[in-house]
């Protein structure tokens, strides 16, 4: 059935008025609940792909990917073993965004309570420039994007051996084992990864190393023939025999700086050695009486997540979903939150930012109480430090109540188009996370300040924002994330919202259109026939700048449900669940 907004809107003054948490929505028999709100129209309405487990889950954009995580703790492993066996073979059969030339973050719960993030988040070459990405006039060029001198220093392989080092129940060969045969024997190519491969066949047909990978006889693999990566392969098996000293030293260590040296990249073997991944606490988020784990910087995806959800929070009730009420207070609690991302946050390492005041209840009111009913403009941007697509999630639940979020990435789709020759692993483009010109646009439109200015061996700020949601009874409740550039934040702050806020099932929540708001460029993006004409009537008329575009993002999330867990996979992209 469908709940009328006036039902909605009582149903949240009653709950904004009990002195007890918010209790975890139950869904409506059809599956309904929240829905109002979305054009009739809205054509990913049921269409979220939902898989179910009684005991464990894995989401994640490769059905085959997430077969293998499932597998793997049907064999005794635990979410970590999982999580890291899906990593490895994300870097096979997914190849735009799965990697190990790229980095990551993931968040681990587990069951005794303990909850610790891991950062393997790429870094700057030694010999990296704050300027190397300018033209004479001081313009941002491509470099930064496709080619060998577009690439950090890879973070993925160090981050999965730490992770499972650290809490795998199993050994590393367990839970490579099946990339490793993934990557050497071959897996069936669908119409979502042909199509991907196709899309970005003229980058990957410039270098000789991805044409051998991606372009067999000079075209994208077609829907159900089988890519095999031998390459590749052999590369799992040297990070199977040496740990992260297979990648880092050795055979593969000499591959990429060859790989440099033939394309004019910059990454050594002393940066290879060098790399380390980074234990760090996570940010811890409270929100109408549900807690919420995310990433520290140099994530900036927790810190302005929590200032959404922050300012969000003193909205009692929040307007109906949909409504140009929501989407304006949506959008000017965005527009604060990014500019305080785009100017403040940074590799700790290298910059001082006042995470206590960002993350304070206070700080979020004195905020609300600048909006009004009216759109704010974006304040002059001031680069200078202050004084004082493609990317990949899944998400994972063992039978025990260890769950681990996963956000990994080589920033564009297939990273810098290079695979190094001879390793069979693409490079990422992540130097332009970036402020390569400080108070310019980057690939996603940011423009960001000398916080996030190119230095050697510094992480470069990124918005991916896995995150681990506890009920009000402290007990585990969902795990979600998603690629998507700076809307990441966004997304998953909607996914929380439209489940907390909306009583929307997971389902419907991850189908639910999106709107974002990154400060500058400063405008509402809607996809495109998911609010209704009235509604962007209003929000112009309120002096919001307004654009319509496609559908993004990969939603991969899991949620309890009943005595078990569903997972659901974005019914935009080409992910499933595996679970038992």
């Amino acid at each position: 059935m469908r709940i009328p907004p006036a039902s909605l809107l009582l149903l949240a003054l009653a709950a904004a008025c009990s002195s007890h948490p918010a209790a975890a929505p139950a869904p409506t028999a059809d599956g309904t609940a929240g829905a109002s709100g979305i054009p009739s129209t809205w054509r990913f309405t049921g269409k979220s792909r939902v898989a179910e487990g009684g005991s464990a889950m894995v989401v994640s954009g490769s059905p085959i990917a997430s077969e293998v995580g499932r597998d793997i703790m049907r064999k005794g492993g635990n979410a970590v073993d999982a999580a890291v066996a899906v990593g490895f073979a994300l870097a096979v059969v997914h190849p735009e965004a799965g990697n190990l030339g790229g980095g990551g973050f993931m968040v681990i719960r587990l069951r005794d309570g303990t909850t610790q993030t891991l950062d393997y988040r790429e870094t700057a070459p030694g010999r990296a420039t704050r300027d190397m990405y300018l033209d004479a006039s001081g313009n941002p060029t491509e470099k930064s994007i496709t080619g060998h001198l577009a690439a950090g220093v890879p973070g993925s392989p160090a981050g999965l051996v730490e992770a499972q080092h650290r809490y795998g129940k199993l050994t590393l060969a367990e839970v490579i084992a099946p990339a490793i045969r993934l990557a050497s024997e071959g897996f069936v190519v669908d119409s979502h990864r042909f199509r991907s491969i196709r899309g970005d066949s003229d980058r990957l047909s410039r270098y000789e190393g991805s044409r051998g990978s991606f372009l067999p006889n000079g075209a994208p693999p077609a829907p159900g023939s089988t890519l095999v990566q031998r390459d590749l392969g052999h590369t799992l098996e040297a990070i199977r025999d040496s740990g992260a000293a297979g990648f880092y030293r050795g055979r593969v260590a000499d591959l990429i700086v060859a790989e440099m040296e033939r394309g004019g990249g910059i990454i050594s073997k002393e940066d290879l050695a060098a790399y380390k991944p980074i234990w760090r606490d996570p940010i811890r988020i409270s929100y109408r009486g549900y807690t919420i784990f995310s990433m520290p910087p140099a994530s900036s995806g927790g810190v302005t997540m929590a200032e959404i959800l922050n300012i969000m929070e003193g909205y009692r009730p929040l307007p109906p979903f949909g409504s140009a009420e929501l989407v304006h207070r949506e959008a000017e609690a965005m527009r604060r939150a990014f500019t305080d991302r785009n100017t403040e946050l940074g590799d700790p390492a290298f910059v001082k930012m006042p995470l206590d005041r960002l993350l304070s209840k206070p700080y979020a009111a004195t905020l609300r109480g600048q909006i009004g009913e009216h759109a704010s403009k974006t304040a002059a941007f001031n680069p200078s430090l202050p004084t004082g697509s493609s990317t990949t999630h899944y998400s994972v639940v063992d039978a025990d109540g260890n769950a681990v979020s996963t956000t990994t990435t080589l920033n564009n789709s297939y990273g810098s188009a290079v695979t190094v020759t001879g390793g069979g692993f693409l490079l990422n483009d992540e130097m332009d996370d970036f402020a390569t010109a400080p108070g310019k646009p980057n690939m996603f439109g940011l423009v960001q300040g000398e916080a996030n200015a190119v230095v050697p061996g510094k992480r470069m700020l990124s918005a991916m924002t896995p995150s681990i949601v506890l009920d009000p009874k402290g007990q585990l409740y969902m795990v979600v994330g998603t690629p998507g550039g700076p809307r990441i934040i966004t997304m998953v702050y909607h996914v929380i919202s439209n489940v907390i806020d909306h009583h929307m099932t997971l389902p419907n929540a991850v189908a639910a259109p999106r709107m974002h708001h990154q400060a500058l460029p400063d405008r509402i993006s809607l996809e495109r026939g998911g609010f209704a004409p009235e509604v962007i009537a209003d929000l112009r008329a309120r002096g919001h700048q307004v654009a319509e575009g496609g559908a993004g993002g990969d939603v991969e999330a899991i949620i309890r449900h009943g005595g078990g867990w569903e997972g659901v996979s974005d019914p935009r992209s080409g992910g499933g669940g595996a679970g038992y």
